[in-house]
């Protein structure tokens, strides 16, 4: 699937589930709290603290697929085609960086 095709299945399911977008400012709020979410399972997962029992059926791609859903409801809703403005991001840093990562010795193995 294609972001735009993701854009449009999103806006279709907020038209015939959701009844209408949140307004930016609370879905803004939304990713932030999706986000943490994220940070909660790597911090446990790959850093110094546990889960607590509670936590434990929580799902890494589940919360990136939440993380998701409001980036591409933010984009619809602000008239962004997250396709095209990937494509443009993407070559604005293979241009910015293209020796950078790679004579960085902090990345030497």
């Amino acid at each position: 699937m294609k972001i735009e095709q993701a854009q449009q299945q999103v806006d279709e399911w907020i038209r015939t589930v959701g009844v209408r977008y949140f307004s930016e400012l609370t879905n803004l709020a939304q990713l932030v709290e999706e986000v943490g979410e994220v940070a909660r399972i790597l911090s446990r997962t790959h850093g110094d603290q546990s889960f607590k029992e509670s936590d434990r059926e929580v799902r890494l791609d589940d919360e990136l697929a939440d993380v998701f859903f409001v980036l591409l409801c933010l984009a619809n809703q602000t008239g962004v085609n997250l396709t095209e403005a990937f494509e443009k991001n993407l070559a604005k840093k293979t241009a910015r960086d293209a020796r950078r990562h790679q004579e960085n010795p902090k990345l030497q193995s």
